[in-house]
């Protein structure tokens, strides 16, 4: 699976707390093996969002994607829940 990163994405990704950044990178290692694990809960996003996919980064940060192709997805944007759904 090839993984491409909005520069959205990498600003908020750079401004995370580390422990952030280090489940992003763990949940990344997940979603490469099955985007549907439990515990990504990879889910259809709809309103603003509407057409992509979200998974949970923590209790409260998500990661919201756009899947390209079966083989090729974009994460565009990464944040807590109220900063992404406000």
């Amino acid at each position: 699976m090839y993984i491409n990163f909005a520069r959205k994405f990498k600003k908020s990704y750079d401004k995370a707390p580390y422990k952030i950044r280090e489940s992003v990178n763990n949940r990344l290692k997940l979603f490469k093996q099955n985007t549907l694990h439990p515990f990504l809960n990879n889910h259809q996003l709809s309103g603003k969002y509407e057409g992509l996919r979200s998974i949970n980064i923590t209790g409260d940060w998500r990661a919201i994607y756009e899947e390209i192709d079966k083989d090729t997805v974009y994460f565009l944007e990464l944040g807590t829940h109220s900063q992404l759904y406000k």
